[in-house]
């Protein structure tokens, strides 16, 4: 078994060089890592600095967004909940404690630029799912992601690029990065309360399935409700800690700011290392480009595509501005990181235990708990929508379910296992399958980034005109792939 999980991690390593950079010993030769911060700077560019300068307004169509347009339908409101249940997750606590671990405090602050440029692409990315939904084959439902943009709005001889795109979400949110977050549960757990890993994976794969099959009807209600909770009492726990620490938070500002540029070096921290590790560990948390969020976005039944990218650019901030932002004040207010302890969790745990006593490590393991558990129920959501694209039928979807399930035991395993190479093996594993995925939705939203703009242009110019809340009329616009009727019928 081990000398198969070498031979893997060889051609996972070969495979993360190619999108994360390393050939050659060179840092920054991989596709994202060249790729991913200019994108999100031309998609900021092009919208006039959306992110900043209509802030106020993305908070107002969230404050809207909890009404349905129909009965039967998803509001806007579960569509962000179901995104934000998968990107608040293991990310959020382990992710950003092995960035700091690896790439020092500094890798902190290029979560921050991935996340503040990474609001425009993820508006982008989730205008375009809107605007080529198809309906769904449940009543009020919609499907829609990368994999049907790709196809409808760069034409059949881009097939090939839509169903790879497939491909790689199917392995990296169905299968891979579930391993991860069910890792993450049973080691938190584990250090917590002593619980064997196996049988908190066990657990976790039957409370999983028993929401899932439900639909995304089901998966909305359940993230609608859970993630607004889990947020707002992880936030209270931090600003605690913060409150308690206040006089260090001008020497922690200058420890990130300082080592972002490689001034300061802390673990392995070249200037390489912080920036890879940031933008790494950013994408990860926020998913912005990864072409993962329009996949739930889509599903949001809304008045114009554009309210869908304003409430999952929302998402973004959420997840990587404030709640990574907290849990980085929870480790470097500590000192506890300069351990050196590449298990993100433990490190975690360790932090906060150092801080607020020894129920510190229980509320870390119960908040990830919630955290990674609802990031599962949404990858689920995520993936099944690319195998409904790739092959219509109950056996795929059935054969998906059962290697779902699997993965998740998968996870539970290696951190049965307790061996640092394999808890190193599924974050590289998970790395490489969001390094193919992301490159091949960033290739796609660029060429296709001129549509998004066109409808972008005609909510700005409805709102010109005093319109509260624009509809799109998809017949006034020659957009080929566009289904009109899914945009008719609207008051």
């Amino acid at each position: 078994m081990q000398a198969f999980l070498d031979t893997l991690s060889s051609l996972i390593g070969w495979g993360s060089a190619i999108t994360w950079g390393g050939i050659g010993g060179i840092w920054w030769l991989g596709i994202l890592i060249a790729a991913l911060l200019p994108a999100g700077l031309y998609f900021t560019w092009r919208s006039r600095f959306i992110q900043f300068r209509s802030f106020g307004h993305m908070i107002g169509v969230m404050k809207r967004s909890f009404r349905k347009e129909h009965e039967d339908s998803v509001s806007s409101f579960q569509a962000f909940a179901t995104s934000a249940a998968a990107r608040v997750g293991t990310g959020n606590i382990a992710g950003v404690a092995v960035a700091i671990t690896v790439g020092g405090p500094g890798a902190v602050f290029w979560m921050w630029i991935v996340a503040w440029v990474g609001m425009a692409t993820s508006f982008v990315e989730n205008t375009l799912a809107q605007t080529y939904k198809v309906r769904g084959e449940e009543k009020g439902t919609f499907r829609g992601g990368p994999a049907y943009y790709i196809e409808k709005g760069l034409g059949r001889k881009w097939k090939w690029l839509s169903v790879l795109f497939s491909i790689f979400l199917v392995f990296c949110f169905g299968f891979f990065f579930n391993a991860v977050q069910s890792n993450a549960m049973s080691s938190a757990v584990h250090g917590a309360w002593g619980v064997n890993p196996l049988l908190v994976g066990a657990l976790v794969a039957m409370l999983a399935a028993s929401i899932v099959f439900g639909g995304i009807h089901s998966i909305g209600r359940f993230a609608g409700i859970v993630v607004p909770f889990m947020a707002l009492v992880y936030i209270a726990i931090a600003v605690v800690v913060i409150a308690i620490n206040l006089e260090h938070i001008p020497a922690v500002l200058l420890q990130i700011f300082g080592n972002a540029f490689g001034y300061e070096e802390a673990g392995a921290g070249t200037f390489g290392a912080v920036v890879a590790n940031g933008i790494k560990r950013g994408l990860f948390s926020n998913e912005a480009g990864m072409g993962s969020s329009p996949n739930v976005g889509a599903a949001a039944d809304v008045k114009h595509p554009v309210v869908q990218g304003y409430v999952q650019m929302a998402s973004v901030f959420l997840d990587t501005i404030v709640i990574c932002t907290a849990t980085a004040a929870i480790i470097l207010l500590s000192d506890v990181y300069m351990v050196g302890n590449m298990e993100g969790v433990t490190l975690t745990q360790d932090a906060l235990s150092s801080e607020v006593g020894a129920l510190g490590g229980s509320f870390i393991a119960l908040a990830l708990l919630f955290f990674a558990f609802t990031s599962i129920i949404a990858n689920y959501y995520y993936a099944e929508t690319n195998i409904f694209f790739l092959w219509h039928t109950r056996t795929s979807i059935f054969c998906y379910r059962v290697l779902y399930i699997l993965f998740i035991l998968f996870g539970a395993w290696v951190a049965y296992s307790g061996k640092s190479e394999n808890f190193a093996l599924l974050w590289n594993m998970a790395d490489m399958s969001m390094g193919f995925m992301a490159s091949a939705n960033l290739f796609a939203i660029l060429l296709l980034s001129g549509v998004a703009f066109k409808v972008f242009s005609d909510y700005e110019e409805q709102r010109a005109r005093g319109v509260v809340e624009p509809v799109f009329d998809a017949r006034k616009y020659d957009i080929e792939g566009v289904e009109h009727d899914v945009w008719g019928g609207r008051d």
